[in-house]
């Protein structure tokens, strides 16, 4: 799964520790999302979608969406 958190987190001018401190998690995390290595919990995602103010589905494109815009 795809997602645009870094690119979001960037234009509401965050860095990754307070991101990660208004999620509630380390930066580790937060850098491992944005990287794509580890996908959030449904919980975290609903979070991130919340600390963001952005829809969900705004920020992560499930893998069938990709395959289907190639």
């Amino acid at each position: 799964m795809k997602n645009k958190v870094k690119e979001l987190r960037v234009q509401k001018d965050m860095t990754q520790i307070s991101f990660a401190e208004a999620l509630g998690v380390t930066r580790q995390t937060v850098i491992s999302i944005e990287s794509g290595k580890r996908e959030p919990s449904l919980g975290l995602a609903f979070n991130i979608s919340k600390v963001l103010k952005e829809p969900i589905e705004n920020i992560f494109i499930p893998e069938t969406e990709e395959k289907s815009e190639a």
